[in-house]
C-alpha cells in the first residue's frame, strides 16, 4: 500500500497554480491583445498564490511532503513556462531566460543533495526577493505596455537577483554540508 496524500486546500490552491501554466503559455503565444492582458492577469494570480498556499499549510498543520515539493516545483514552472513562450514571441533574449532556469534547477538540486544528507536549505529573504523580482518583470514583459528599457531594467534586475541569490546558496549550502567534517586524506600522494 503506498503513501496516500489527501487534498487539503494548500495542495488544491497549488494543484490550480499548475493548472493555469499551460492557460498562460497559450494565451502569451496567442497573437492577440486581449490574450496578453489574460495572460498578465492568470500570470499574476499563479505568482500571487504561491504565499497562500505555504500560509495555508502552515496555518492549517497541513503541511505535507506532497506540498512541500510541489509548491516551489509550481513556482519553477510558471515562471520557466512563461519564459520559454516570451523567447518565441521574440519579448526576451535567450541568454536572460537560461540564467534564470539553469539558477532554479541548481538551486533544487543542491537541496536534494542536501536531503540526502539530511540537510534542509530553507528559503532566504534574498531568495524571496529574486522570486519576486523575476515575477515582476515576467508580468510586466507579458502586459507589453511600457517602453522597450523598463522590460529590460527589470529583466536585468531579476538576473542579477538571480544569480546573486544562487551564489548565496551554494556558499550557505557549502558551509553546511563540510561544517565539522574532517577533509579526508590524500591517497593519491599528491602534495
Amino acid at each position: 500500500m503506498g503513501v496516500r496524500t489527501s487534498l487539503n486546500p494548500a495542495l488544491l490552491v497549488t494543484a490550480a497554480r499548475i493548472a493555469l501554466i499551460p492557460v498562460v503559455m497559450v494565451l502569451i503565444l496567442v497573437d492577440d491583445e486581449g490574450g496578453r492582458y489574460w495572460a498578465f492577469a492568470l500570470y499574476v494570480v499563479a505568482a500571487a498564490t504561491d504565499s497562500l498556499d505555504g500560509w495555508l499549510a502552515r496555518s492549517r498543520g497541513e503541511v505535507t511532503v506532497a506540498g512541500a515539493f510541489l509548491d516551489p516545483l509550481a513556482d519553477k514552472l510558471l515562471v520557466t513556462g512563461a519564459l520559454l513562450c516570451l523567447i518565441e514571441v521574440g519579448e526576451v533574449s535567450a541568454w536572460v531566460a537560461m540564467v534564470i532556469i539553469t539558477r532554479e534547477f541548481a538551486v533544487t538540486g543542491l537541496r536534494l543533495v542536501a536531503v540526502r544528507e539530511d540537510l534542509v536549505i530553507p528559503a532566504s529573504n534574498l531568495g524571496k526577493v529574486k522570486t519576486l523580482s523575476q515575477n515582476v518583470a515576467v508580468a510586466w514583459v507579458i502586459l507589453q505596455v511600457a517602453p522597450q528599457w523598463q522590460y529590460d531594467a527589470l529583466l536585468y534586475l531579476a538576473v542579477a537577483l538571480t544569480v546573486i541569490s544562487g551564489a548565496y546558496y551554494f556558499i550557505m549550502a557549502r558551509r553546511r554540508l563540510f561544517e565539522g567534517r574532517v577533509p579526508a586524506p590524500d591517497v593519491t600522494g599528491d602534495p
